[in-house]
């Protein structure tokens, strides 16, 4: 059969059909080519032809036609596919009736994943459940698979084969045709994974009997979710050292969105409590460089059996792994953790990661076999909730802010003369009476017109199990004489004295909440340094060549090369408490190490002054306390993934220092009204991009930090990993140069700055946007003036004076950032180009008409496709290579049209800064 026959006679919805792909009503779906979790293919009817946007995908660039589309799902050659169409047009293909288990799970389930933009029902399961389905593994099976022009024979067999479908036994009473039942229908479906990482069972969870949270699991079961640990290319890496055990998928699913978790840990799903199976021990025992095996499992009786036998069971066969247990509130789990704490949920759930508690106890395990059940359970659920005794009243020191003056408090409940208020862990605080103690859940939201709670209280003396639970707004005085009178119902206490308490609690919240508005920090936050500790950072911070001295320690504390990059950084975190704040944006390809440098960086600024985000929505910036982010280092570990609303508001923070935004309360009376709502900076910033000109504000506010990524670098890096690893590289001397670093940034204090230099040195003219780069060369310089604090006289204002060799320092530091503001080219793609040029000058003369091919290239410069894509692509829009022949299926070639000299160019820059600081110091001596 001809081409053109195939091409007239087989449609694209025919083939989409036939591989079980339905496009959403924006003809749009998740691309069978590659890992996309959210739809990048657009299908055009019109042409009869489709097109993956994503540059991760092997037919990016490419329109695929019927054939080619037959070609790439069937990984085969074009005669093969025409054959394949052929087949399709005559009704001769049977494909689902030969179909493997693997290949058609993994088909049904790229249906069932395209189904969940189709279906509300499913979308808003998955938004209760706070599962985000574009970044979430998860289809949706709405039963309809084998129903109408989606009806194949073949298809109905091997689902039947393979229990996606049911037989009824009988006839359809509408139709006449033989009546099937889909397994799982109206349910959320995740996939269970081989070792090699193919979809080998699929697990369905209800959404329409979510009482009962019924499962249903395909028949003969095998796989794990969401991989194999060892299962290369699909999740966890050998080297895995923590491994997170879960007991149910959808607490796996909820973890996976964490990168802050995965980032630390790796994580893996039980099937229930008794559902560790010979599947996954098998695949744990096969991670060689495991260090930890943490249970997650729900906060209830079953929960904590489970943990105990399975626990037992992996301590037995793995002795020399720790086993440890996270402390999860009762009645709650992982998922609904993180749904209950929207706001919070990340913070939450690494705090209870964080205050894990060993598995180890007497007889190895955590109770002994000889106690009967009951109080096995009781003993388990003092380990992991110990009951906080009642201490003496605390010093003002201790506690969080304090009670309001005498004449405000209650007075008529002998409750309070022992009380004690506890935010040291701002989402459970504690408050403790005479009366009964009580446990605030997730902390206290900053809205003013309202206190809204989760409350939990516990009669002093009762059981562990005998709690009371709800939430309330404890503004509303009609709903706390309820919740008391339920709460001493339950409790066997009495109501009066518990709505005082309560009244009591109203106050010491709204204290606790006002101070965190206005920005003040509880003592517990601070960190003071004593004598012994102050002296040694003013005795380094007063001795010339700080600034070096200080890339010393940063190489000492682990930083491996970058020297510039690193100190430049470092000096950029260490002004978030100055009155000039400075940004950094540092550019890098994937896997070029930008995060590591920014996590590393941001270690030197004191814990309590960084807040580091690997994800931020869109208005969570405008929803921060009044002061909460005043002079705060903000750290964004992935600024490609901000939407554009984030982006706004970060931006504003940066160059405002301020965000405004007008929304809507109520007041007193419960009518609506409009007031404003501000949030002041100033903030410090560094983020991480591998698509530095795509963000042209951005860029105008930052300092540009290109990645090191040549070879010599990595050899370091590599060199240094070795040596960390057989043991002679000492961690502990890494931390004590971290905590140095981090007592000698509480030292410096923000103080105003002259720079009588200020208008004798000027950037060279080709400096891109040079209004708002000048601007960020004085700021920088006067950092240099406030990191030197300590040596820097005064004027009679009281303001620090600049010297010259802050100048010549400034320059030196910050000279690569300025030729990356002068180069149309950014970092990786400079580094890339040049790397290019001197492949291709080792051509023999003729070098400069050369052409060359993306294999070619990829092979002579160890590039991943992926990534030399994307420079061909920036080099071709800014006309520094052309096309140069070549066809579309066979590849295209290019040369190099534009010979520009990147050295000579900094040459110039750095003759010209250099010659006006000499010039300074002929002045000097005149």
């Amino acid at each position: 059969m001809e081409i053109q026959e195939i091409k007239t006679g087989l449609t694209l919805k025919e083939v989409l059909e036939h591989y079980g792909l339905k496009p959403d009503k924006q003809n749009r779906l998740n691309c069978p080519f590659h890992d996309d979790k959210t739809p990048s293919m657009q299908v055009y009817y019109k042409t009869q032809t489709a097109y993956c946007f994503s540059s991760n995908c092997p037919t990016h660039g490419k329109s695929l036609d019927v054939i080619d589309f037959i070609m790439h799902m069937e990984q085969t050659d074009k005669h093969q596919a025409i054959l394949k169409a052929g087949e399709l047009i005559t009704g001769t293909a049977s494909p689902a009736g030969k179909l493997t288990r693997v290949a058609l799970l993994t088909n049904m389930f790229t249906y069932f994943r395209n189904a969940v933009h189709n279906s509300r029902p499913a979308r808003e399961h998955l938004e209760i459940r706070g599962l985000d389905y574009g970044k979430t593994e998860v289809g949706y099976n709405s039963g309809q698979f084998h129903h109408g022009s989606r009806k194949d024979e073949a298809l109905i067999e091997a689902c039947l084969k393979y229990g996606l479908l049911l037989d009824r036994g009988h006839t359809n009473n509408r139709t006449g045709e033989k009546a099937y039942s889909p397994f799982g229908k109206g349910g959320i479906v995740f996939p269970l994974r081989n070792r090699e990482g193919q979809i080998v069972s699929l697990y369905f969870r209800s959404t329409t009997d979510d009482r009962q949270a019924r499962h249903f699991y395909l028949r003969d079961r095998q796989g794990l979710y969401p991989c194999y640990p060892t299962a290369v290319g699909h999740g966890p890496k050998p080297e895995t050292t923590k491994l997170i055990l879960t007991e149910a998928i959808i607490d796996a699913a909820t973890l996976l969105q964490i990168p802050g978790i995965t980032n630390e840990y790796q994580v893996l799903s039980c099937y229930g409590t008794n559902g560790l199976t010979e599947e996954h021990i098998e695949s744990i025992q096969s991670l060689t460089n495991l260090q930890e095996i943490i249970f997650f499992f729900d906060g209830d009786s079953a929960g904590l059996e489970g943990a105990r036998k399975q626990g037992e069971k992996l301590k037995g066969l793995l002795p020399a792994v720790k086993i440890s247990l996270v402390n999860t509130p009762e009645g709650e789990d992982v998922n609904s953790l993180y749904v209950n704490h929207t706001d919070s949920a990340e913070e939450l759930l690494n705090h209870l990661l964080d205050s894990r508690i060993p598995f180890d106890a007497p007889n190895g395990s955590l109770y002994s076999s000889n106690e009967t059940v009951s109080n096995e359970k009781k003993e388990i659920r003092e380990q992991i909730q110990p009951t906080v005794p009642e201490q003496p009243k605390p010093t003002p020191s201790e506690t969080a802010p304090q009670p309001k003056p005498e004449s405000q408090k209650p007075t008529s409940s002998p409750s309070h003369a022992a009380s004690r208020f506890d935010t040291t862990n701002p989402h459970r605080i504690i408050y403790f009476t005479d009366t009964a103690h009580y446990y605030v859940k997730g902390g206290v939201r900053q809205e003013p017109d309202r206190l809204q709670i989760s409350l939990m209280v516990e009669g002093k003396g009762n059981s562990a199990y005998n709690r009371y639970r709800n939430r309330l707004d404890l503004y509303e005085n009609k709903q706390t004489e309820r919740i008391a009178r339920e709460a001493a119902e339950k409790l066997n206490l009495r109501a009066d004295l518990l709505e005082l308490d309560l009244c009591r609690l109203a106050d010491l919240l709204e204290d606790y909440r006002d101070s965190r508005e206005t920005g003040q920090k509880p003592e517990s936050a601070r960190t003071t340094l004593d004598s012994t500790a102050s002296g040694r950072c003013k005795d380094f911070l007063g001795k010339p060549n700080l600034i070096q001295r200080f890339n010393d320690l940063i190489g000492k504390a682990g930083v491996v090369g970058e020297e510039n990059n690193r100190v430049f950084l470092f000096c950029i975190a260490a002004s978030y408490g100055m009155p000039d704040t400075l940004h950094a944006l540092i550019q890098g390809s994937s896997g070029s190490g930008k995060t590591h440098l920014l996590v590393k960086i941001s270690s030197f600024i004191p814990d309590e002054d960084v807040k580091r985000f690997t994800r931020v929505t869109e208005s969570s910036f405008y929803n921060y306390g009044m002061y909460d982010l005043k002079n705060k280092l903000i750290c964004l570990e992935d600024l490609d993934g901000m939407k554009e609303e984030a982006q706004l508001a970060f931006r504003e923070l940066q160059s405002r220092e301020m965000l405004s935004s007008s929304t809507t309360g109520q007041d007193e009376k419960g009518n609506n009204r409009a007031y404003e709502k501000i949030v002041y900076g100033p903030i410090a910033s560094m983020a991480c991009t591998t698509k530095g000109e795509i963000y042209e504000d951005n860029m105008n506010r930052c300092f540009l930090i290109a990645v090191d990524e040549t070879k010599a670098q990595t050899q370091r890096i590599i060199q240094y990993q070795n040596q960390k690893a057989s043991g002679k590289v000492d961690g502990q001397e890494e931390r004590k140069a971290t905590g140095f670093i981090q007592d000698c940034i509480r030292m410096l204090k923000p103080c105003e700055v002259v720079n009588p230099y200020a208008d004798k040195v000027n950037l060279p003219e080709e400096a891109h946007k040079i209004r708002r780069l000048n601007g960020l060369y004085q700021s920088f310089v006067k950092q240099m003036t406030l990191m030197n604090q300590y040596r820097r006289k005064k004027d009679g204002k009281g303001r620090l004076i600049t010297e010259k060799e802050d100048l010549q320092v400034a320059a030196e530091i910050m000279f690569d950032s300025i030729v990356l503001k002068i180069d149309e080219l950014d970092g990786s793609l400079r580094l890339f180009y040049e790397q290019l040029k001197t492949y291709i000058k080792g051509k023999g003369d003729a070098y400069e008409s050369y052409s060359f091919g993306q294999r070619e290239i990829r092979q002579a410069l160890n590039i991943s496709k992926t990534g030399l894509q994307r420079y061909i692509h920036d080099l071709l829009s800014l006309e520094y290579i052309c096309q140069a022949g070549g066809h579309i299926n066979k590849g295209y070639r290019y040369k190099i049209v534009y010979w520009d000299d990147v050295a000579k160019l900094k040459g110039k820059v750095k003759r010209h800064l250099q010659g006006q600081l000499d010039q300074l110091e002929i002045l000097a001596t005149r």
